[in-house]
């Protein structure tokens, strides 16, 4: 395929396959109804788990991970562009008025095929900082900031630049969650977070 068309669909399948709200869908299936309307508002694993179904809230997990890892499947030759745009597609679908989730699960997905190395780096960070501080978002940021220097140590310089976008949008879109964590007022995994 010509190189740019091959970038071109890249950036296509991996924004429509990472807006694909599986949180939505899966709480809508379970019958818990509007997962928007619950808690943070946020269509991601940790909101669906202040439904308090938890198999819903894996499944959640599994199926944003999974959506994040078919991008790069699906464009080995261009992680960068087909990583990018599924954590984007996540972060904006165009079926729920560009209003998604934040892209931890996505994004650790792209990694784990990417580069699996860092992936189990990550998810092992994230599970170690989340254990500490009881804190979901404060283990992913920790996870993803460290994600850049792992991948340039591990695996190459275009591993640790996707690393790094994924990166900072995950940071931009945690804007919220670093000001609460900053004033101490963060919710703690499995406790209500503020109304949408």
């Amino acid at each position: 395929m010509n190189p740019s068309l091959y970038f071109l669909a890249a950036l296509v399948v991996g924004y429509l396959l990472g807006s694909i709200p599986f949180g939505f869908l899966l709480t809508r299936a379970a019958g818990l109804g509007d997962i928007r309307t619950i808690g943070s508002g946020n269509i991601g694993a940790t909101n669906v788990l202040r439904t308090g179904n938890k198999k819903v809230a894996a499944a959640t997990l599994f199926c944003d991970a999974l959506k994040g890892a078919v991008a790069v499947w699906l464009f080995p030759a261009d992680p960068l562009a087909a990583g990018t745009a599924v954590v984007l597609g996540h972060m904006f679908p165009v079926w729920l008025r560009f209003r998604g989730g934040k892209g931890v699960a996505t994004g650790i997905g792209v990694y784990l095929a990417a580069m699996w190395p860092v992936g189990v780096f990550i998810c092992a960070t994230w599970l170690v900082g989340a254990l500490l501080t009881r804190i979901s978002s404060a283990g992913a940021l920790l996870a993803f900031a460290l994600a850049p220097i792992t991948a340039w140590a591990l695996v190459d310089a275009e591993h640790a630049l996707l690393a790094l976008l994924v990166g900072v949008l995950i940071f931009w879109r945690h804007e919220d969650n670093i000001r609460r964590l900053i004033a101490g007022t963060e919710p703690r995994i499995g406790k209500a977070a503020r109304s949408p």
